[in-house]
């Protein structure tokens, strides 16, 4: 599970949360179902009545009366919150990724699809054990009709660019392809060579 899908989860289910627990607040306030049933909400528990409302006039008059800065808060606040929601909902918007992958060609076979993650994770485990390469990322964007690859190799310093990109080519990526039975898609390849830090030796006496 890469960091944004976890990021992803945790809004949605702490956005969840907020609105299932402010949805029930307002619910039970109603149908006024605490008096009915003789509840006694916690001490300074909101909304406990069908005519309660969420922040009454003297309390908008006592945080009103702290000082200028208040609506000004209260306003940012807010901007910021819509600014956050607005930027989560365009970054879920412009995700690019396949979601599933067909298996068995053209026509693929009904029913059977591949997770883009899994299929991403295996080419990267695979091609992080080929000669020469420390670490490799795999991240399969565009459409489930016309997906992408792109590849991130960290070589070693003994590591040559050229073996190590026909190694991936006839390793990796052709397994792929065979295993789902798609022909060979775009793919994209970036390489570095990982940094060796010297030390300096130490005198020991």
């Amino acid at each position: 599970m890469t960091p944004r899908s976890v990021l992803n989860r945790s809004l949605l289910a702490l956005a969840g949360l907020v609105l299932l627990g402010g949805g029930l607040l307002i619910l039970f306030a109603g149908l006024d179902v605490y008096r009915p049933h003789d509840l006694v909400p916690p001490g300074g528990w909101p909304l406990t009545a069908p005519g309660d409302v969420l922040l009454g006039s003297a309390d908008r008059k006592r945080w009103s009366s702290q000082g200028w800065w208040w609506w000004p808060a209260v306003i940012a606040a807010l901007a910021l919150a819509f600014l956050l929601a607005l930027w989560w909902l365009l970054t879920q918007l412009s995700r690019r990724r396949p979601g599933t992958l067909p298996v068995g060609g053209a026509p693929p076979q009904e029913g059977v699809e591949l997770r883009d993650s899994a299929l991403a994770d295996a080419v990267a485990a695979e091609a992080g054990a080929l000669p020469g390469v420390d670490q490799a990322t795999v991240r399969i964007t565009g459409r489930a009709a016309r997906p992408r690859t792109r590849v991130g190799l960290i070589l070693t310093p003994e590591g040559a660019p050229g073996a190590a990109l026909g190694a991936l080519c006839e390793g990796p990526l052709r397994t792929a392809h065979r295993s789902t039975g798609s022909p060979p898609t775009p793919t994209e390849v970036r390489m570095r060579v990982v940094r060796v830090v010297r030390h300096r030796p130490h005198r020991v006496d």
